[in-house]
């Protein structure tokens, strides 16, 4: 493609790998004309600006990252983009057309309840398709995305949703983990009461019979928009305008907020799941993940490239570590991604996944989090199956 488009040819990985990195402008503009990224406006230049304190780029584009993540391409309206797989409650799947119209009707539900650009909503919630559904409604309005996995307790949570002053906050009333039933109204209450920026509380039902309640909360299910327009487009924003607010791990100090934009998010994304993953409409992508950490957004964002996303919410220990390779085989994983830790234990615990599931359709495995020692890409080469493409991946909230 550069070569037919930009005239360009290179001998070698190396050589393109180098234009890469000392052509930053070029680069990033073949990523941006590669997968037809849309903007209502023209942008002036790629880059402009020497080194990270002043650099700027694509300055005078208006995009949403939303509406990027919708249009789901080589995917039919009936195609399914979305499995989920829960231990809180059955499975779920979502069409391509499903999920924008449940995007459609939360982003004109939040809309209702006063969000507009710029505001924060926050999430207290299990990886669920509430959660991509309310982040992407979130981002369709230009409001700023930030999430929390309901493991957390009151205090960890308000140390990261104190610091942004959410206007909504979106919780699971509680979770299963493994047979361990864990209702989470009282942290719930306790988050709510640290948080007085909150205009409103919305509470998803993931538990069928929760131990306590929220005052005034809204359930999900009224979170529809009632008298709006649920057909409205999505906001268009500055290339950099706010997205998602991620933080660090709080290893040195109060959990340190880091704010990604959309366009920025938008073609790191479609670089790292369409090229150095491979990525595309064919594929089934799972990553063994919480809406706390970072590959939370990596996953959801296959959705860029056209890929299923594979959702989990558990324990990927119960009943025993083979649990994420049969969701893997029952659901068609292609790239299966998941922490160092993980393939270690299975490693240990002397799994052999290859023989005891039908894993014929994966062809990428992902490991991050921490180095995957030599033993680890032994144990997957013989394992899981030998001559798959093994990519130990790292990057962080940052």
């Amino acid at each position: 493609w550069l070569e037919r488009e930009r005239g360009l040819r290179f001998d070698d990985y190396d050589a393109a790998w180098r234009w890469s990195t000392t052509e930053l402008g070029a680069f990033w503009e073949s990523v941006w004309d590669y997968y037809e990224v849309r903007s209502t406006t023209p942008y002036q230049q790629p880059l402009t600006g020497e080194g990270i304190a002043d650099a700027r780029w694509f300055e005078g584009a208006t995009l949403n990252f939303a509406e990027h993540m919708l249009r789901l391409p080589g995917r039919a309206a009936d195609d399914v983009v979305v499995l989920a797989r829960s231990q809180t409650r059955g499975p779920v799947s979502l069409t391509a057309a499903e999920l924008r119209a449940q995007v459609a009707r939360v982003r004109a539900g939040l809309a209702a309840l006063g969000v507009q650009r710029g505001d924060r909503v926050a999430a207290y919630v299990s990886n669920i398709p509430e959660a991509l559904v309310a982040f992407l409604a979130t981002a369709g309005l230009g409001a700023i995305w930030s999430s929390c996995s309901p493991e957390l307790g009151a205090r960890s949570v308000v140390d990261r949703f104190g610091q942004i002053e959410p206007k909504v906050l979106i919780a699971v009333d509680g979770y299963r983990y493994g047979r361990k039933v864990i209702d989470r109204t009282g942290e719930l209450g306790d988050i709510v009461a640290a948080l007085p920026s909150l205009e409103h509380v919305v509470v998803i039902p993931h538990l069928d019979e929760p131990a306590g309640r929220v005052e005034e909360a809204i359930a999900w299910s009224e979170l529809d928009g009632s008298g709006g327009d649920a057909d409205a487009g999505f906001e268009l924003v500055p290339f950099d305008h706010p997205l998602a607010i991620l933080y660090s791990s709080g290893t040195t100090g109060p959990p340190k907020p880091i704010v990604h934009g959309h366009g920025g998010l938008l073609l790191e994304h479609l670089k790292l799941l369409g090229l150095h993953t491979d990525l595309g409409p064919d594929d089934r992508f799972f990553w063994f993940t919480t809406t706390s950490w970072m590959m939370w957004n990596y996953l959801t964002s296959g959705l860029l490239v056209g890929s299923a996303i594979v959702l989990f919410d558990g324990d990927p220990a119960s009943p025993d570590l083979g649990c994420l390779w049969q969701l893997a085989a029952e659901t068609g994983v292609t790239y299966f991604g998941a922490g160092a830790p993980f393939f270690m234990a299975c490693r240990n615990a002397g799994l052999e996944p290859g023989a005891e599931f039908d894993l014929a359709h994966l062809r990428g495995v992902g490991s991050t989090a921490a180095p995957l020692p030599a033993s680890g890409f032994e144990w997957i080469a013989r394992a899981v199956r030998p001559g798959i493409s093994i990519g130990s991946v790292s990057g962080g909230t940052d």
